[in-house]
């Protein structure tokens, strides 16, 4: 599933961001350990945890937000690190907690190839009207 409708931006497509599953609920993801993406012990470092959690929170919050006017942005993001990874993949879903008018909220855990919960981040994205854009109608999720 490509995610350039929806998001894709400089810094996913660095480290090699792939959408498995992209709803207004729910979103999957995973990124290629590589050289890309690990710190200067070759564990993944923890910025590529939250880049990870707010384009996949601010894609699926701006699917739902954009045909009506309005678009997504990351507002705040919160990480928990639990265990490294440094090789395979990181498996990243995202389960959307709160769909408001001006903001949604997100949890999304990060795991390894053998599903140890790696990373936690709670995402709230702003939904925000399109700028240059006419009064936008009010979302609804």
């Amino acid at each position: 599933m490509g995610s350039r409708e929806y998001g894709a931006d400089g810094p996913s497509d660095l480290i090699g961001l792939v959408y498995d599953e992209l709803t207004d609920e729910r979103v999957k993801a995973h990124v290629p350990v590589s050289p890309a993406v690990v710190q200067q012990f070759g564990i993944v470092h923890g910025g590529i945890h939250s880049l990870i959690a707010e384009s996949i929170c601010s894609a699926a919050t701006g699917m739902a937000v954009l045909p009506n006017g309005f678009i997504a942005v990351g507002q705040s993001n919160y990480a928990t690190f639990l265990r490294p990874i440094s090789a395979g993949t990181i498996h990243a879903t995202a389960t959307r907690r709160h769909a408001g008018r001006t903001t949604w909220i997100w949890d999304c855990e990060l795991t390894d190839d053998e599903g140890r919960l790696c990373a936690m981040v709670r995402m709230t994205v702003a939904v925000r009207p399109q700028p240059g854009q006419p009064e936008p109608r009010q979302p609804t999720p």
